[in-house]
């Protein structure tokens, strides 16, 4: 049996910038606020953070900053994957070497490796740190579906502890929770499916909702967790129109436009993503009041 990284709900947390890099103090502001709501981990560098946007120096800043603005108080889990194997190295052991909680590994994209592709390209990394990892299936950003054999594979891997999944099947889900048991903990990758993955065995969530609801968000996977089933229940079905909203562009795009709404400057996404849509941002205030936000 291995230890996971953290139950419950980490942040997927989106990256302000500004002309010239990070906009650090808004990040700050933002990291602290999580904490403060009670988040179980946050997540650097991952799709809602636009790393594919980021430069490797500012990956960098942001995985450390995060890391010693949160001194210990919560988990702080690095996004170091990508299409490239040794660049993933690199990334992973700097992640580590600055104090990392944990890693989270995407599939690589573009290139499209086969299952044995995927199988090698953890292998190499998961061998090059001891941090635990957290691989990532989501085929609809990259083309690559981390299948339930090949899970079961990565699950022999030491240090390879939990799969974020966001493909949507919960067929798929059901299999691999099937076959790898305590030996790949499985956090939701889509928040309008916390619950449904929870009572598969499930033990979380990485979440874009907790950008803007961490209490909630939070709150609700542990009262699942803790047996108030009929808690949890009714925030995940009173959460689906925000997090419909959240989702009515391409994330982060309108996680960023919510996270303004609350008086942050999170500015705007980094080209090719656009600024959310008058119409949009209407919708997200219109169920950012319904869900208490504000």
């Amino acid at each position: 049996m291995k230890t996971p990284i953290f139950y419950g709900c980490g942040t997927a947390i989106a990256t302000p910038f500004i002309n010239d890099g990070i906009n650090f103090d808004e990040f700050k502001k933002l990291i602290e606020e999580q904490i403060a709501e009670g988040i179980d981990a946050i997540i650097v560098c991952g799709t809602t953070g636009e790393s594919a946007t980021m430069t490797t120096e500012e990956k960098k800043q942001a995985i450390k900053f995060a890391i010693d603005v949160a001194n210990k108080r919560t988990k702080i889990i690095a996004g170091t994957g990508g299409n490239n194997t040794k660049t993933s190295i690199e990334m992973s052991q700097y992640a580590e070497s600055v104090g990392a909680d944990g890693l989270l590994l995407v599939t690589p994209y573009y290139n499209k490796c086969t299952q044995e592709g995927l199988v090698k390209h953890y292998e190499e990394i998961a061998k090059s740190v001891s941090l635990p990892i957290i691989v990532y299936s989501v085929k609809s950003r990259t083309g690559v579906n981390i299948e339930p054999n090949t899970c079961l594979k990565l699950s022999k891997i030491e240090n390879i502890v939990a799969i974020k999944e966001a493909s949507g099947d919960l067929s798929q889900i059901a299999k691999i929770a099937n076959l790898c048991k305590d030996e790949l903990y499985i956090y939701s990758g889509n928040d309008d499916q916390v619950l449904p993955i929870l009572s598969l065995g499930g033990i979380g969530v990485i979440s874009v909702l907790s950008n803007v609801a961490p209490r909630k968000t939070t709150k609700m996977v542990h009262d699942f967790l803790e047996g108030r089933i009929e808690d949890a229940r009714k925030v995940q079905i009173e959460a689906i129109p925000l997090i419909s909203a959240l989702f009515a562009e391409v994330n982060p795009i309108p996680v960023k436009a919510a996270l303004n709404i609350m008086g942050y400057n999170y500015g705007t996404p980094r080209l090719p993503l656009t600024e959310c849509t008058d119409k949009t941002k209407e919708v997200l205030k219109e169920e950012m009041k319904k869900f208490g936000i504000i």
